[in-house]
Formats: C-alpha cells, sequence, structure tokens
C-alpha cells in the first residue's frame, strides 16, 4: 500500500512537473505572440501612415456606419477642410457638394457606395465634382470605393479620390482648341487645308474648294499639287521635300491652280508641317490665299509703269532698258540700231484742232511703227511726239532702213478723226550701232539718232537721214541733256539762288525763294528754264526735287539763327508717290526744323487735284510745311483749289504786279485778291515788285509779303 502510494505521489509528481513545464511554455509561448502581434500591430500602422502621407490620391478610411476613421492630405485638400475636423464625421455630412459634368447633383452615398471590380453593380469609377463649402475651386476627382478587412474581423470601407482635375483641364483646353480650330478652318475666309506628310488632302475647307470651283468632299484624298498648274508642280513638290528632309518647317510659294471649268488662277501657298511628339513629319496645315487680283494688278502697275498710256507702246525707262540691255549683248556692233522719229508739224494739229485730235494721231503713228518694226525692232513713245525705235537685227542697218522706209509708207495714208483727214508726217533718224557708238553708250546712241533727225529736219522733213561721223551731235540734244543732267545730280552740280522776301509794312527781309541753278562745268551757270522740260522727260523730276530739297534744308541749317524761311518750287509730276513729301519732313525732323521754315511752291497750272496729290499736299500740311500757290491769277479755276486744298496761301503773278497802279484793271485784281486772301486768313506773297509805288500800293491793298527786283535778285547766299 506504501508503494502504491509512493507511486501515486511521483506520478502526480511527474504529471505536475508535466504540467508546471506545459504551462510554462504555453505562458512563454502567449507572452511572445502576442508581443509579436503588437509589434506586427505597430508596423502596419506606420506604414499606413506612410501610405496616406505619400499618396497623391485622397484616401478615407471610414466605418460600415459611415464614420471616417483616417484619411490622409490630399483627401483635406480636396474637401479643403482640415484633417483634424474631418476625423469621425460621417462621409455623408462632408462640407461639400458632389456634381456631375452636366452640372446636376449627385447623392452623397453613391459616390460612397462600394464600387470596384468584383462586385455588383457598375465595376468602374466614376468622376464627380466636389464643390467645397468654403467656396474653393471645384476639383474633379475619380472615386473607387472597396470594403477591406478591419480589426477584430470587423470590415471597412476605403474610398480613393484620384484627382483629375490638371488633366479634365487639359482635356477641356484641347477639345476647345480642337474645335477653335475647325470652326476657324471651316469658316476662314481664305483656303485651308490640312495633308498628311505624302502632300494627300485630309480636310478642306469651303473657301479653298469654292476657290477651285469644285466640293471640299471631292479634294480629300487627293494629292495637293495635281490641283496645280502643270508648270507649278515640280517646284510645290520640291519644297515639300525639302520641308519633310528637314530643310525649314514651312514654306511659301507663289503658284498657279487649275479650277474646274479650266481657268488658272493665281495664289500665295503657305505650308507649316507638324512633327508628332517624337519628332517625326505627321502632317501639314497649309493656307492657300487668291492672289489673283493682286496679281492682275501687279502686272497692271508694271505694265503701266513701262508703257505709254495713249499708245500702248513702252516708254521712256522700257527704251532704255531696252537699248541698255541690247548693248552689252556681245558682238553689239552693227547688230544694233536705234530710230528717232519725230511727227513734222503736229504742234499746228494740236494747236488747231485740239488735244483729241493730237490724240488721234498719236495712237494712228503708234499703230504704225508697230506694224512697221514686223518683229525686228521694238517701238516707243517718249512723250509728246517723240518716239524712237530699238533695232536688234543680226543685219541691224538694212533692217532699220526698211522699218524707217514702212513708217514712211504707212503714214501716207492720213488720220481720219472727227470727221476729218489729217496728213501725217515724220522725219526719221537711224543711228547704226559701231564700235565707236558702242563704246559712248547709250546716250551716245540716241545722240547720233537725234543728230541725223535733225539733218533730216533740215534738209526738208518728212525724210530719213542716216547718222554718219561727219555729223555734229548737237551739244544739248534731248538725250545729250538727259544724260548730262543725270550725271549732274551725281556730281552735285546744282545749285541754289535765293531771292529775298520781304514785309511790305516794314522792308525787312522774313524769307527766300529758292531757285535751282545748274552750274555747268562746260557751258557755264544754266537756268532751270533750260533743262527743268528735259528733267521731267527723262523720269528726273523727282530725284531733281530730292536734290533741291537737301540743298535748301543745308541752307536752313547755316541760316538757323535767322529764323528765316525758305520755299522750294514743286511741280505736279514730283508728287504723287510720297517719296518727295517723305524727304521733306524726314529733313525738318532730322534737322530739328521749326514748322514754316520750309515752305513748298506749286503753280496753278501744275496743281493736280487727284486723290494721290492730295494725300501728298495733306501730309505736307501736318508736317508744318506750308504749300503756297506760285503765280496765283494765270490758271483756271483757283478758288476752288483755295476752298478745297490745305493751302496756306497765295503769290500773285508779276503780270498783275507789273501794271499797277497805272492799270485799273490790274490795281483792281490786286486789291480784291489781297482782301480775299485776308479775310480767307492765308498768306499772301506779292512777286515781280520792281517799284516803291508798287510796294506802298500792295502794302494798302491787303498783300503782307513782296518780292521782286526792288528788294534783291537771286543769289547763291542770302
Amino acid at each position: 500500500m506504501a508503494g502504491v502510494v509512493t507511486w501515486t505521489l511521483a506520478a502526480a509528481a511527474v504529471v505536475l512537473g508535466a504540467l508546471a513545464a506545459w504551462l510554462w511554455f504555453t505562458l512563454r509561448r502567449t507572452r511572445s505572440e502576442t508581443g509579436s502581434r503588437v509589434h506586427d500591430a505597430a508596423v502596419a500602422t506606420r506604414r499606413t501612415a506612410g501610405i496616406l502621407a505619400v499618396s497623391r490620391d485622397g484616401i478615407l478610411v471610414h466605418a460600415p456606419d459611415g464614420r471616417i476613421l483616417e484619411l490622409n492630405e490630399a483627401a483635406a485638400q480636396v474637401l479643403d477642410r482640415p484633417m483634424a475636423q474631418l476625423l469621425g464625421m460621417h462621409v455623408l455630412e462632408l462640407p461639400v457638394t458632389w456634381i456631375t459634368e452636366e452640372n446636376l447633383a449627385v447623392a452623397p452615398a453613391s459616390v460612397f457606395a462600394p464600387r470596384g471590380p468584383g462586385l455588383p453593380g457598375d465595376p468602374a469609377p466614376f468622376v464627380v465634382g466636389a464643390v467645397p463649402s468654403t467656396g474653393a475651386a471645384v476639383r474633379w476627382v475619380q472615386t473607387t470605393t472597396r470594403t477591406v478587412p478591419g480589426a477584430d474581423g470587423a470590415h471597412e470601407l476605403v474610398t480613393t479620390l484620384a484627382d483629375v482635375t490638371g488633366p479634365r483641364q487639359i482635356r477641356a483646353a484641347l477639345a476647345r482648341s480642337e474645335t477653335q480650330f475647325r470652326l476657324a478652318m471651316e469658316n476662314a475666309p481664305i483656303g485651308m487645308v490640312l495633308t498628311d506628310r505624302q502632300w494627300r488632302l485630309v480636310e478642306v475647307n469651303a473657301a479653298f474648294a469654292q476657290m477651285l470651283g469644285v466640293t471640299p468632299e471631292s479634294l480629300v484624298g487627293r494629292d495637293l499639287s495635281t490641283l496645280s498648274h502643270p508648270g507649278d508642280r515640280a517646284a510645290e513638290r520640291a519644297h515639300v521635300q525639302q520641308v519633310l528632309a528637314g530643310v525649314g518647317a514651312r514654306f511659301t510659294l507663289e503658284k498657279r491652280y487649275l479650277r474646274a471649268d479650266g481657268q488658272t488662277i493665281w495664289a500665295v501657298l503657305d505650308a507649316v508641317l507638324v512633327r508628332s511628339p517624337s519628332g517625326e513629319p505627321d502632317q501639314f496645315v497649309a493656307q492657300v490665299r487668291d492672289a489673283t487680283e493682286a496679281r492682275l494688278q501687279s502686272e497692271m502697275l508694271a505694265h503701266r509703269a513701262l508703257h505709254d498710256p495713249l499708245t500702248g507702246l513702252g516708254n521712256r525707262a522700257a527704251m532704255q532698258e531696252e537699248l541698255t540691255e541690247a548693248l552689252s549683248v556681245p558682238d553689239a556692233a552693227d547688230r544694233v540700231a536705234v530710230i528717232v522719229v519725230d511727227l513734222d508739224e503736229f504742234k499746228e494739229i494740236n494747236d488747231r484742232y485740239g488735244h483729241a485730235a493730237g490724240d488721234d494721231v498719236l495712237v494712228h503713228v503708234g499703230g504704225v511703227l508697230r506694224a512697221a518694226c514686223g518683229g525686228r525692232g521694238t517701238a516707243f513713245r517718249l512723250g509728246g511726239d517723240e518716239f524712237v525705235v530699238v533695232v536688234r537685227d543680226h543685219q541691224a542697218g538694212p533692217a532699220a532702213f526698211e522699218i524707217a522706209t514702212s513708217v514712211h509708207r504707212g503714214l501716207a495714208n492720213p488720220v481720219r478723226t472727227q470727221q476729218r483727214r489729217f496728213p501725217v508726217r515724220a522725219s526719221l533718224g537711224v543711228a547704226v550701232v559701231d564700235d565707236e557708238l558702242l563704246a559712248s553708250g547709250m546716250t551716245g546712241v540716241l545722240a547720233a539718232g537725234d543728230a541725223a533727225l535733225y539733218v533730216a529736219k533740215g534738209a526738208g522733213r518728212s525724210r530719213t537721214e542716216v547718222y554718219t561721223p561727219d555729223m555734229d551731235v548737237p551739244e544739248l540734244s534731248r538725250h545729250g541733256m538727259q544724260h548730262e543732267l543725270s550725271r549732274a545730280l551725281e556730281n552735285g552740280e546744282l545749285v541754289l539762288h535765293f531771292q529775298p522776301v520781304v514785309d511790305l509794312a516794314t522792308r525787312a527781309v522774313v524769307g527766300h525763294e529758292a531757285l535751282v541753278r545748274w552750274e555747268h562745268p562746260e557751258r557755264g551757270l544754266l537756268l532751270p528754264g533750260s533743262f527743268l522740260e528735259v528733267a521731267s522727260e527723262a523720269g528726273l523730276a523727282v530725284p531733281l526735287g530730292l536734290e533741291v530739297v537737301r540743298l535748301a534744308v543745308a541752307h536752313l541749317v547755316r541760316t538757323a539763327p535767322s529764323g528765316r524761311w525758305v520755299s522750294i518750287n514743286v511741280a505736279a509730276d514730283q508728287l504723287g508717290d510720297g517719296e518727295l513729301v517723305a524727304a521733306i519732313r524726314a529733313a525738318g525732323e532730322h534737322h530739328g526744323l521749326a514748322p514754316g521754315r520750309i515752305m513748298v511752291e506749286m503753280t496753278e497750272t501744275s496743281l493736280d487735284p487727284s486723290p494721290r496729290v492730295r494725300q501728298d499736299l495733306v501730309d505736307l500740311h501736318a508736317a508744318g510745311v506750308p504749300v503756297l500757290i506760285d503765280a496765283f491769277g494765270t490758271g483756271v479755276p483757283p478758288l476752288p483749289y483755295l476752298r478745297d486744298l490745305p493751302l496756306a496761301g497765295i503769290k500773285l503773278d508779276m503780270s498783275f504786279t507789273a501794271g499797277i497802279p497805272e492799270d485799273p484793271a490790274a490795281a483792281r485784281v490786286s486789291r480784291g485778291l489781297g482782301a480775299m486772301t485776308r479775310e480767307m486768313g492765308l498768306m499772301s506773297v506779292a512777286e515781280g515788285v520792281e517799284t516803291s509805288e508798287q510796294a506802298s500800293f500792295l502794302r494798302d491793298g491787303g498783300w503782307q509779303f513782296g518780292q521782286g527786283w526792288l528788294f534783291g535778285v537771286a543769289r547763291a547766299t542770302d
């Protein structure tokens, strides 16, 4: 029995020991597992916080009952509230209004309803706008809500708010840009096209299709160059290939297109290559502007610049261009000739029957010359009744003589005009270019033709003479004078003489009229009457005027302390293109001339109230340059000019001054004009004052200023 007890106690001790050991082990294991779970939970918490912090998307963790358990800063920014205020708030009570892209309200429950793959209903996230109650700008977010396991086996919901405001704005901007481009292209008044990189049309607007007389649909898919004129296709394709090869990004080409009705039109093509993000050629954007009208106008202006508007023949500039080019060809000797043509007694026809009849004669002569040339020469009208034929033939001498004979034969038939018949005759001078004349250039050749012409006129007219070296070339022939005048402008041979203008009340000098002179190196001082007409015929009127402006301004600068003004004479053919006016304005501004120190004088007979001349007068007035009518009273009608043009005053013609005070008619005219200018507030100058009696009479008659020998002649300096 004692043994059994002993065995039992021993067994119990073993069991208790084992139990103790198990308990110890179990307790130890339990403590170890608990510590591990606490550690893992801490790690998970830190990881979650890190994920919430770094995520660019808004994240809301909320309980099944809707309470917000966790959220990140990105979510707080979407809701425009601090995170602390949002924790514990119900998702259905957030201070924000949810809207659709159509600006319709969205229920908050729909925003936070579980969505995601494998869930019933719409699995795709949707985009809503969050409008914070704080008034902040709407933020567009793509929302996704999923159910995830939570603590203690409970479920939690995680809502992701992916901010798509920026991409949405970019897409909207691109859509607007695309819409605007489409609208601009469709409604553009000029042709607009899109092509692929093979130059095939992808899109065409109505303006381009209308330009070609077709529909836009019929052009899509066609090679754009096939619509061009055959003569322009190669150039167009070459430009396209250059741009595709990287030579520039665009090109501009003036070219022709063929309309559906066969008509040729001119257009300006501007094309730009658009490349893909990778830099590869993608497509061309081009605009096509109809330039037909502009091209025709340009060609008309170019034609007018080189042709006589009455006869249609080339003018002086065209003749000079043709002759210069002919003389520059190798072996020009004996292959070039000129025929100088001058009509006999043309002035008598003009004076007796009027300019209309004279114009009919000139048109008839132009036709005769054109027919006589027969492809061997070109006829030109230089002005008045002066014509020149430039002959270009391998045997210029015989060809020129045959043309001259044909001219006389053609003029044998009288001109029929105004129910009259006018016999027309002409004298011709022929100069065949040899080595000596070739060395003298264009001017020498024309001067030789002039010499032969003078011999023909001296020998009885209505005949042809051929230049020979023993003929005397006139020292001041028209063509020789033109050449010398051109050289004089280059060499500074023109000078100004100044005649004083005085105040008739005080006899003090207030200004000067600048009169141009030519200091010819061989013939001495030449007055303007000997070269102004030649300058006009040679197209040198504007260059001469520019030189006068330069000299006058230089004088004003030298005499600045005196404060006196200088007036220059300007003819109508020096106005109309703005060049002379621009030079006057620029010179005055450059040297700081006070308004009124430089004046412009124009005779009534030279005034041209055309829009272009009127604009020049307006510009002069605006620049503080007074314009006076010179020789007032000699032309008609003076009064409308004073009323309609921006004129500052008048200069009484000396023919009226010469008759006073003895001539009652001249006295009445001068008094009447003086009173008129005073009433109109115009400046008044009387020219040709030679006696004190005339000066006193004019002063008493209301004239402000006087000019004439009584006060001084024109001198090189004042």
